[in-house]
């Protein structure tokens, strides 16, 4: 198994505060906190190669579980294991087999061409530079974005940045690629090359997707 969770749990404490001042001295004397059980004892198995989607409505925990896998969190209870690893221990070899995309936020640099983003990447992955080049020409080409690499992010449309994204985060080849609504904000017609890029690069690559 790639990924493996046995019954997962993760629990969030957030303050109470009774509005104007006489309620900040209350939060701040007698502190009262909500607990919040984002993902309750959820158990689940991925084999290698398989591409796997999370459904479910806002607030269902989605995104809390995806941080876990990927070990931006650790969770309340349970056992999670990805690629073998213990993803909240963050080793380097397990971040440099996995990535992941986030439809709400950015890893390229926002005022620097995605060119740039790239080449650092390069250096923290360590892919030997024939290797990048290689990578980098085939996955701009498929996604038409070969003239767009010298171009600052923040000049992109959306539907560019979240191509470019898509490259920033297969430069390294993952073995497990997790995406958290990776076409939010995009037009049907972007949303459809996304997806197509996905299907395409999965039955090429056998990566694990989730």
């Amino acid at each position: 198994m790639i990924i493996e969770c046995q019954n997962l749990s993760k629990k969030f404490k957030r303050p109470l505060k009774e509005p104007g001042i006489t309620g900040s001295f209350k939060s701040f004397f007698s502190p009262k906190y909500l607990f919040v059980e984002a993902v309750k004892d959820f158990s689940f198995s991925v084999n290698k190669g398989e591409m796997i989607g999370l459904l479910g409505p806002n607030g269902a925990g989605k995104t809390t579980l995806m941080k876990m896998f990927t070990g931006i969190i650790a969770p309340s209870d349970g056992k999670v294991s990805v690629l073998g690893y213990e993803p909240f221990s963050r080793p380097i070899p397990f971040r440099k087999k996995i990535a992941l995309v986030m439809g709400q936020k950015s890893q390229l640099w926002w005022d620097i061409p995605a060119m740039d983003s790239f080449l650092l990447l390069q250096a923290y992955y360590d892919i030997p530079e024939k290797l990048f080049r290689e990578r980098l020409e085939e996955l701009s080409a498929i996604l038409g974005v070969q003239n767009l690499l010298t171009t600052h992010v923040r000049r992109l449309s959306l539907g560019e940045r979240m191509k470019m994204e898509m490259i920033a985060c297969l430069l390294h080849q993952p073995e497990v690629l997790f995406l958290d609504e990776p076409t939010i904000g995009l037009d049907v017609l972007a949303q459809r090359n996304i997806r197509d890029f996905l299907l395409a690069y999965h039955k090429a690559n056998k990566t694990t997707i989730i």
